[in-house]
């Protein structure tokens, strides 16, 4: 599923230093030291708030990926070979002016003839390929499982207990932020009225001197509301957003009675009825907005004085859309892994996940079936703020069973970071795991592309990934030698090491070592990442 937030109301292995290689005299941001680093006390800029994952941790003690510091020493004007990402997501904005320059484009395929002209079984598919037909909205898979009644009677009665405790908690969330709205909306308007302007600032506000109990509590409801955001219409727009997000819940992804899925005619748990959907993988709504921010993170155009710009320089963006307003079917996930390597993907970005997977092997097999054509995809941890190797947080897909040895070695799944370097690192609703979670990124508050030619600002695990599937596509454009198991271990080995301990979950008791939260125990750097990449890419080091 792809995991609307309300932001503000939701709540190496090296220690020596490596030299480059050649003449010019590069070395890995020195580790040693790093957690001795200064913290960043002031709040940052505008320009640091929409770039600051691309920042490096040392001089700008801002915990980004030294994305800048890699362009400006060692890709320089370096284009590198061509390589297409995947955006396993939903529906793209194919021509969003920042990355219609950026798109795939298929050759071998006619547009709008209605023909397989490159017989790769898929019609009129020019820039990617929907799985979704015209539906967005979906149940969650628990919920269809009920309405369907597929799986044993422990996972039906898990998905009954988990529907009542969701269904209850989206009801209960409505009429909370409901509540606030209304709050809000009559001290905006009582508070507008006493000051006789229709616009005001924290400290106008702050500076009434309130003679009535009545204004004495728009007073505050309004205080306390400029601590999430800098204006009262900002948050009143947030609030309405958050109903919108729970309203959706209570309809269509909890809705036991729902059916999204009909208008499409396929039976999406029989993988072996694939005559549907078609070749527009364009997103269908303004709210579908999920799948062009993911892409902007990988691949905006860079330095074109647009938006926002792209981790890679030299990318292709496939779009695949497969993943609706509500939980992901597996078929769909499967199927859109194969037609990604079937049609030249290096990786495929996955910025979504569910809890229930009840034909969960139809996309291990294409997981696998990437592995042995040498594609890497890269998938977010989710944003429950959990610890996924507790068999009680179970996120799909993954490349372990149970907690068990990795059957594939393609996979890089991937947490969220915070731009607070120290104690709050961590995104608090980031999922963590020694076992389950390989590497940390930059994830909260990324600024990207949105449709209709606009940016925003949006916090999540599925922000990270993308953040990494760049990392990776510069490796491969860089060094195409390099095969994707070497290009994970490279993302993996020459991250940056953070031995303080980190809040986990947002909860100020739980705490521990990146070491003990992930495989690598690292954060993800672009830098460091190429260096390594060239060595072992020349054969100066083995993995």
């Amino acid at each position: 599923m792809i995991r609307r937030m309300t932001k503000s109301f939701l709540a190496f292995s090296f220690v020596a230093l490596l030299g480059c290689g050649g003449s010019s005299g590069l070395i890995l941001t020195p580790v040693e030291n790093i957690d001795t680093v200064p913290l960043k006390v002031s709040e940052l800029t505008e320009k640091e708030k929409q770039h600051w994952g691309h920042l490096d941790l040392v001089a700008d003690t801002i915990p980004g990926m030294s994305v800048d510091k890699a362009y400006e020493e060692i890709i320089k004007n370096k284009k590198g070979e061509k390589v297409i990402v995947a955006v396993l997501d939903s529906g793209i904005d194919l021509d969003h002016e920042d990355l219609d320059g950026v798109i795939w484009t298929n050759e071998d395929e006619r547009p709008g003839n209605n023909k397989d002209d490159d017989n790769n079984g898929f019609v009129d598919d020019i820039h990617g390929y929907n799985f979704l037909g015209e539906s967005y909205n979906e149940q969650l898979e628990y919920v269809r499982m009920l309405r369907l009644n597929i799986g044993d009677q422990t996972a039906l009665a898990k998905a009954k207990a988990k529907l009542d405790e969701e269904y209850n908690t989206a009801q209960q969330n409505k009429q909370r932020y409901e509540q606030i709205l209304q709050a809000v909306k009559n001290a905006d308007a009582a508070v507008k009225e006493y000051l006789g302007k229709e616009s005001y600032t924290k400290s106008d506000v702050a500076g009434i001197e309130a003679s009535t109990e009545a204004m004495q509590q728009n007073k505050a409801v309004l205080l306390q509301m400029f601590s999430f955001k800098d204006s009262i219409p900002e948050v009143i727009e947030e609030l309405g957003e958050g109903i919108t997000y729970f309203t959706e819940q209570l309809n269509y992804n909890l809705n036991k009675d729902f059916n999204g899925r009909e208008i499409v005619g396929d039976n999406p748990y029989d993988l072996n009825d694939t005559d549907y959907g078609n070749g527009n993988p364009n997103n269908r709504v303004d709210d579908e907005s999920h799948g062009t921010h993911v892409a902007g993170i990988i691949a905006a155009e860079r330095n074109n004085g647009k938006g926002a710009n792209g981790v890679a320089n030299n990318v292709a963006i496939m779009s695949i859309r497969a993943v609706p307003n509500g939980d992901e079917y597996d078929k769909d996930i499967a199927r859109g892994i194969r037609y990604a390597v079937d049609n030249g993907a290096k990786v495929i970005n996955g910025s979504f996940g569910k809890s229930f997977s009840p034909n969960a092997q139809w996309v291990y097999d294409a997981i696998k079936y990437a592995a042995d054509n040498d594609v890497l995809f890269v998938h977010a941890a989710g944003n429950d703020g959990a610890d996924l190797d507790n068999p009680a947080n179970p996120n799909f897909p993954n490349d372990q069973i149970n907690n068990g040895p990795e059957f594939s070695d393609n996979v890089i799944t991937v947490g969220a970071l915070d731009p607070n370097y120290g104690s709050e690192l961590v995104a608090s609703y980031s999922n963590y795991g020694n076992i389950n979670v390989d590497v940390f990124a930059p994830g909260t508050d990324i600024y990207s592309t949105y449709p209709n030619n606009e940016y925003e600002y949006s916090p999540g695990t599925s922000m990270a990934a993308p953040a990494v599937s760049g990392i990776a596509a510069l490796i491969f454009s860089q060094y195409p030698n390099l095969s994707a198991k070497q290009v994970k271990k490279i993302i993996l080995n020459s991250g940056l090491p953070v031995k303080t301990k980190v809040i986990l979950g947002g909860d100020n008791t739980k705490s521990a070592s990146l070491s003990e939260v992930s495989t690598s125990g690292k954060i993800v750097n672009a830098y460091n990442a190429l260096i390594m990449a060239s060595k072992v890419s020349n054969g100066q080091l083995e993995l």
